[in-house]
């Protein structure tokens, strides 16, 4: 298992204001006070594992001898032979300062903060992992995005990841949700063109949609008839 400690972080105060919805004039001042506050607290690390696809049925694949039961996924590794498995967090050292608040809008402002931290250091281990292994283009799935892939499907991606409470301090709580909260997991893979679970799911009204939601590709994956 790799592991990546100290991720560098750019957190652009244009960019946590607009997502904040502050305006510029008005409450830049608060923006550079939120950020002040929380770079400190933020540290950002990840787990990988390079890892390969063994045997593939219709509506399951296992990696590295573990099953994980998805048809998306079985279908995204079609043409995969190598896999990313991994977890990224930034701590909990935010999310404690969140929480002692008792400014609700405090805590609105730091949690949005620490998801754009988060994505951003999912994104450097994604570079990573292009430089280092010549890769042309990768996407990746999370366990609980879709219906298909449920939550519980953490239980083998930890079990491939075994040592990440060692190595970066994330666990899973008896709901199968990650401690600190401030964490992401999933399965990197490569791909020609890019896929978001985004396109098979249609739940509306959802602030962190990366892609339009597709029948066709529902169809072509097997999840409408």
């Amino acid at each position: 298992m790799e592991i990546i400690k100290d991720i560098p972080l750019i957190l652009d105060p244009e960019e946590i204001r607009k997502k904040l919805r502050l305006e510029r004039t008005r409450d830049w001042n608060l923006v550079q006070t939120l950020l002040e506050s929380a770079k400190p607290l933020i540290a950002a690390k990840a787990v990988y594992e390079v890892s390969y696809v063994n045997e593939k049925s219709e509506d399951a694949v296992i990696v590295d001898e573990t099953l994980f039961k998805s048809r998306v996924l079985r279908k995204n590794l079609d043409n995969v032979g190598r896999v990313f498995p991994y977890i990224v967090t930034i701590g909990n050292n935010l999310e404690d300062k969140s929480s002692a608040s008792k400014d609700l809008l405090d805590q609105y402002y730091l949690d949005v903060i620490g998801n754009i931290a988060l994505i951003k250091a999912r994104k450097h281990l994604e570079n990573q992992l292009c430089s280092k292994y010549a890769l042309d283009g990768v996407s990746y799935m999370s366990p609980g995005s879709l219906k298909d892939w449920p939550i519980e499907e953490q239980q083998p991606l930890f079990a491939i990841l075994n040592g990440a409470e060692t190595s970066i301090g994330v666990t899973l709580n008896k709901s199968l949700t990650m401690i600190p909260k401030k964490s992401i997991s999933g399965i990197f893979f490569t791909v020609k063109t890019s896929f978001y679970s985004c396109q098979l799911c249609p739940r509306k009204h959802c602030e962190g949609r990366k892609a339009r939601y597709s029948e066709d590709l529902s169809r072509e994956y097997g999840l409408l008839k």
